[in-house]
């Protein structure tokens, strides 16, 4: 968990600004939820690995007999935690407020969020997810709206380029069936095929032989990835069932299929920046079909992915409603974008003169606020250079100078460094 100083907070607001005026203009609506959700949501079996991470809160009213009764029991020790995600708590406020909101819900979610993770570069235990989301809507234009949104963000930071590796988790259980992996296995078996750019294909082959996956099935798998691929150029039935077994249905790949169509269409690219990887498993359990990740050719890490949970809104409502959300890096984005391509409003440094009286100083002030600008009074010290180096480095761009009785209507900001 870390403390930002004012040059660093600004900065992350100009970005979030950037982000949240781009979601908007694709018509989705900013919510808030609360900072916890009750234990029992939170450890419902679908957060994946991170409901390990959740920080929990110890139960109100419990004295030390009682804690000690329930020390072996994490659920009667707590009642509520922190969430660890945007996903859960939207599933729960999609539940209380269905009958208020529209048939087909756009929502925005740009908040903090919490997970005990160890302490390393570029984990934090506190960090800032920036959530689309869209309830109600089974189709590929979801998809595609998610998409579209979320690369004309990348685009509006000055990260042009982007693209998106696109796979299906029916067409993983379709791929494991087809190699004849036991559904019981399946869990572990796409643990390991997450590995793949890390570990290569024979490194992923050996560990799932080491699990104890089951021969033939192994064997399967091995041969389908040593076989000849011909690549092909477009995203298209013919270049996604290349890149498959048999035994994946047409809807599944017809899907995909109409999510390139429409993110091609919408942003008038040749090719639509789409890539599908049928090897791409993101690990969240609470995945049903399409899953995402975007990629940027300055980096070889994601700054986002998401995917579709049409199971989730249904453990709370009772009744299964479609869903598919993405969600934006920030913490990546933030780290990687150009000092200059963060930088925000004029803002200016007013030194003034101890004898300034106090009605022209806030004169000056005024006016120049009334221009445009950011304005931070500063008295002059000794050290005026010290100080504008200090202003600078705070995100303040010109400066002005003001001596008593001089006309505030002739006054200039000059820029830092002049």
């Amino acid at each position: 968990m870390r403390d930002f100083l004012p040059a660093d907070k600004a900065r992350r607001e100009r970005v979030l600004s950037v982000i949240r005026e781009r979601y908007r203009a694709h018509g989705f609506d900013e919510i808030e939820t609360p900072v916890m959700e009750e234990y029992g949501r939170l450890h419902a079996g679908i957060g994946g690995d991170n409901e390990k991470l959740a920080y929990n809160v110890l139960a109100r009213g419990l004295d030390a007999d009682g804690i000690r009764a329930a020390a072996e029991d994490p659920s009667a020790l707590t009642d509520l935690g922190l969430r660890y995600d945007l996903t859960v708590p939207l599933a729960r406020f999609y539940a209380s407020h269905r009958a208020e909101l529209p048939t087909v819900f756009r929502a925005i979610q740009i908040a903090p969020v919490w997970r005990a993770e160890r302490p390393q570069k570029g984990r934090y235990r506190q960090f800032v997810q920036c959530d689309i989301d869209i309830i109600g809507d089974s189709s590929a234009r979801a998809e595609a709206e998610l998409m579209t949104a979320s690369l004309d963000a990348l685009d509006a930071l000055g990260l042009t380029g982007g693209s998106i590796r696109i796979n299906d988790r029916r067409v993983l259980d379709a791929m494991l069936a087809a190699f004849g992996f036991a559904e019981s296995e399946r869990p572990g078996v796409l643990i390991t095929i997450d590995k793949l750019d890390k570990l290569g294909p024979d490194g992923v082959i050996a560990e799932l032989r080491d699990r104890g996956a089951s021969t033939e099935a192994a064997d399967a798998f091995a041969a389908f990835l040593r076989r000849p691929v011909t690549d092909t150029a477009g995203f298209d039935a013919d270049g996604i069932r290349a890149r498959l077994p048999e035994g994946v249905a047409d809807e599944v790949v017809d899907h995909l299929v109409g999510i390139g169509q429409a993110v091609r269409t919408a942003r008038g690219d040749a090719a639509a920046p789409l890539v599908f990887d049928p090897f791409l498993v993101r690990g969240m359990g609470y995945y049903t079909g399409t899953i995402f990740e975007l990629a940027h050719p300055s980096v070889s890490y994601s700054l986002g992915g998401g995917g579709r949970y049409d199971g989730m809104i249904g453990r709370f409502l009772g009744s299964d409603v479609p869903a598919v959300g993405f969600s934006l890096g920030f913490e990546r984005l933030v780290d990687l974008l150009a000092e200059d391509a963060a930088q925000g409003a004029h803002a200016v440094v007013l030194v003034h003169d101890r004898d300034v009286p106090l009605p022209e100083l806030l004169a000056a002030k005024a006016r120049l606020v009334a221009d445009g600008a950011r304005v931070r009074l500063e008295q002059r010290p000794k050290n005026v250079k010290a100080m504008l180096e200090r202003a600078a480095a705070d995100g303040y761009t010109g400066f002005v100078s003001l001596r008593a009785g001089e006309d505030v209507s002739t006054l200039e900001p000059r820029p830092l460094g002049s």
